[in-house]
Formats: C-alpha cells, structure tokens, sequence
C-alpha cells in the first residue's frame, strides 16, 4: 500500500511476507499471576515505559451474538438461498458451519444484540457470558494494568474499551471515529505528546476498525477523508445519532491540522483481524499483525491458511489450522444493517472502501488463504487451543485464544520484541 492509502482495500497478495514475518508457539513458561510471571510482567513493564509507551487500549468487541463469520451478508446475495455453491464440494457445509445458529456460538442473553454500549452493564454481561475468548475481561484489564506497573514511578495507563461489535462497513466506520474522539482525550487526561506513544492492542475486527482509523489520520489531505465523515454526519443527524455526528465534527479538524494525538505515536497490533481495509502507515507509528496459525500446507508456503474444499469442514470444528474467523470473515462477508436507511448509507461506505461483493467474490477472497495484510510486521502463533475438541467454547475456531490470561506474558513480550526492541531507551 502506498503511503496515502485513502481508504483502499488491501491487495490480498499470497507472496511470501519475507522478513515482516516470524513465528513462534505460546509455551507453558511461568503460571499467571505466580511471584516468576509477575516478575517477567514487571520487566515487561520497564520496556514499555523505555519505549515511551505511555498508554495502552484493550480493544475488543463481542464473538457472541455479533455474527462473527458475517454469514448475514452471504445468505443475503446468495448462499444456500439461491444455490450458489454450484456443485462445489463442501461449500454448503461449511456456510452452514459458519452461520448464527448453527456454528455454537450462542447470542448474548436477554437479546442484547449490537451496536453494543461501552458500559459497565454491558461490559459485565459480556464477561460473565464470553469470559476470556476474545475478550479483554475487567479482570484481565486489572491484573495487566497492576502487573506492567508494578516497578514503575510513573504508571502505564490502561483502557478497555468495548467497540461496538456492528460487523458492517457503516459500523466499522463509526467506531473508527468514537475510537480516534477516545483516543483524543485519552492524550489530553494523560497530557501526552510527542516523546509518548500509545499502544492499542484490537481483537477480531476491532482490528479493521483501526485500519480505517490509519486511513483518518493519514497527515495528507486525502479526498475520502472528508468524504467518509460526511456520510457519517449525514447520516448521523438525519436519524437521530447526535453524539456520532458531534464526534464526526469535533474531529475532523483535528485529523486536518494533525493534532488529534497532540504529537504522540500510535501503535498498534492486531489480534486475529482478517485481511480487509488497506493501512496507511503515514499518521502512524508502528504496526504488528498476530495470527493464530498452525500449517497445514503441502507446498511450503507456511504464511498462508489453508482453503481446501470439503476439506477445511473437517478442519474448522477443531480449529486445527488456527483462527478460522480470521479466515473466512473476509470481503463478501458482513452482519447488515439493522435499518433500510443503514443499509444505503452501508454500501455508501463499501463502495469507497471494498470493491469485493457477492458470494463468489467472498469464496474467491477466501480461498486467497491471506493471513496478513501488506503493511505492519507479522507473527504466526500456534497457541495451542487445538484439542482435538468440537466443543466451540474451547476455541471459538482459533479465535478466542488471543485474550486469555495464559496468553498475556507470552503477547506483551512478543510484542515488545517486534515493535520496541530498538527503540527502548
């Protein structure tokens, strides 16, 4: 991707990430939360805060109820409803694997269905119903923020924020906005500024979200900038969304004058995101891509899933290749819009932002097998959640693995060694 992406799809390419990539496997190393893991915690701390990291974000939506394959959009453009699988082997099963009801993956109780509110209530009933898959829980947020602090003078300071989990481009594009508004007053509570950075580590398609945020913060005036904020403000007060149309406007002059950060850097790292939305690396800092990935291939290209019909039917319930969310959940794919008025003002956004749509166009995004968009560092980890086990609430599909306690030390190292190695001070 070029410097200036203006909102451009990644290009999908299959060539090998070359030196961007390394791998590794989650060990079992010290238990959480004993005296040896605090410890290596603690350390963690020190390199953070020498990087200049003055802030980290949890970011993270909901797996249930949110329609995480985004088998919404496929059913609506064909699917098994109009037969689209034209004779190819396996393609009925696996949609059926991936759609709401029938992949286990339970709604959220009491119908609480997206655009979820970043509450206490609401955070509370994700937690007490999702636990630690793919979610950043209060209780992990508490035990990080005491653990990389614990030798510091001056503390990290740790957020957890809920997106909205509104798996659609208009959704994704909302959230980018309220992200970069919370993001924005976190740099002027923490007083943060140019020597400062800021770490935001996002799980599933909160990853997406912040790809279209690098697009907001491009320091170029981009022509789809003022564009994609329009369409929101539009949209915004036309339907009685004030708050989104306030934050649209309080920002967009702050993204013109490149001072929404007060001059700190962002960083991020993903966790599990499928390769959609170009990044544009030029209003940010540094980039890392985590995906949880066991090779299945025969033809040495490691860095790539592996997409074989019938056979990855057989795979998938036991994630045995790795995170098959991150797989499949690519363009084509989506949850729809609640509203008709949504809706139009959803494919507004597409078009500007994904030329793939329709279901062949999914499969052939799909079977691309991409686990890595073309900016930002890349690391292939088997974390070991495959059991054998078709129990969904083991692994979610190799999704859930990223955000659990037996994880943490592992990442936060990891992701010092790929981002800040060289720039501890």
């Amino acid at each position: 991707m070029p410097n200036e992406n203006n909102f451009q799809h990644d290009e999908l390419s299959r060539k090998s990430p070359g030196e961007r990539l390394t791998t590794a496997e989650l060990t079992g190393g010290a238990l959480p939360e004993s005296p040896a893991w605090f410890e290596g915690m603690a350390d963690c701390g020190t390199r953070l805060a020498s990087a200049g990291v003055r802030a980290i974000v949890l970011l993270h939506g909901s797996i249930h109820g949110s329609d995480v394959f985004g088998m919404q959009r496929l059913d609506d453009v064909g699917g098994l409803k109009r037969g689209y699988s034209r004779g190819v082997s396996g393609v009925d099963a696996l949609l059926a694997a991936m759609r709401e009801g029938g992949n286990g993956i339970p709604a959220l109780s009491g119908g609480l269905k997206p655009p979820l509110l970043n509450d206490d209530a609401i955070r509370k009933i994700v937690d007490d119903q999702v636990g630690e898959a793919g979610n950043f829980t209060s209780a992990y947020t508490t035990l990080f923020q005491q653990a990389i602090n614990k030798r510091l003078p001056q503390p990290i300071a740790c957020r957890r924020i809920l997106w909205t989990s509104e798996h659609h481009h208009l959704g994704r594009a909302a959230a980018a906005v309220r992200l970069l508004h919370e993001l924005h007053i976190l740099c002027e509570t923490q007083k943060l500024g140019k020597e400062d950075r800021i770490l935001v580590q996002a799980h599933g398609q909160a990853g997406l979200v912040l790809a279209l945020a690098s697009n907001l913060l491009c320091p170029s005036p981009i022509t789809k900038r003022p564009k994609l904020l329009g369409l929101l403000v539009t949209f915004a007060e036309q339907h009685n969304y004030a708050d989104l149309a306030a934050t649209a406007r309080h920002i967009e002059p702050l993204l013109a004058d490149h001072s929404l950060l007060n001059g700190a850097t962002l960083d991020v790292v993903t966790l599990g995101t499928p390769v959609r939305y170009g990044w544009d690396l030029s209003g940010m800092g540094r980039l890392l891509h985590i995906v949880n990935h066991r090779n299945l291939r025969t033809d040495g290209k490691t860095w790539l899933s592996k997409m074989e019909l019938p056979q990855v039917t057989m795979e998938m319930p036991i994630a045995w290749g790795g995170d098959y969310v991150q797989q499949l959940a690519v363009a084509g794919s989506d949850a729809v819009p609640a509203t008709e008025a949504a809706k139009a003002v959803n494919k507004a956004v597409w078009e500007m932002v994904e030329p793939y749509d329709g279901f062949e166009r999914w499969l052939e995004c799909a079977r691309r097998a991409v686990r890595f968009p073309s900016e930002g560092n890349c690391l292939l980890v088997d974390y070991k959640d495959c059991t054998n086990s078709t129990n969904v609430h083991e692994h979610y599909y190799g999704h859930a693995a990223y955000t659990r306690l037996n994880a943490m030390y592992f990442n936060t190292s990891e992701i010092i060694r790929s981002l800040y190695q060289d720039t501890e001070r």
